[in-house]
C-alpha cells in the first residue's frame, strides 16, 4: 500500500518511524524554522499594512500546532534510545518550541 501523503507524513512522526536526525534536522529545525520565519514576516507584513491585529496573530500563531507537534515527535522519537546525542535533541526540541511560540 503507497503511502497517503499528508496523513502518512504526521503518522510516520508521530510513529517514530522517520529518524530521529531527519526528524530533528530537516523536518524541525530546518523547514520547520523556514515555516516560522515566513509566518512572522507575513505577519509583519500585515501589520505594516495596517489590517485588524486578530489576523495578524492569526497569522503569526496558525503554526503553534504543528511546533507542538514536531516537538512531541522528536521526545517520542527519543523515548526509544539514549545518550548525550538523544538529550541534546530533546533539550533542542524543548527550547525551539519556546522559541518558536515567543519569536
Amino acid at each position: 500500500m503507497l503511502p497517503d501523503g499528508v496523513g502518512y507524513f504526521f503518522r510516520s512522526r508521530w510513529q517514530g518511524w522517520v529518524p530521529l536526525d531527519r526528524l530533528f534536522w530537516r523536518d524541525l529545525a530546518l523547514v520547520g524554522t523556514a515555516l516560522n520565519v515566513a509566518s512572522a514576516v507575513a505577519a509583519i507584513i500585515l501589520l505594516a499594512l495596517k489590517l485588524p491585529l486578530v489576523l495578524v496573530l492569526a497569522v503569526h500563531f496558525a503554526l503553534v500546532p504543528y511546533n507542538i507537534f514536531l516537538t512531541f515527535a522528536v521526545w517520542r522519537t527519543t523515548e526509544r534510545a539514549s545518550g548525550i546525542k538523544v538529550s541534546l535533541m530533546t533539550l533542542g526540541a524543548t527550547l525551539w518550541l519556546i522559541l518558536t511560540v515567543v519569536v
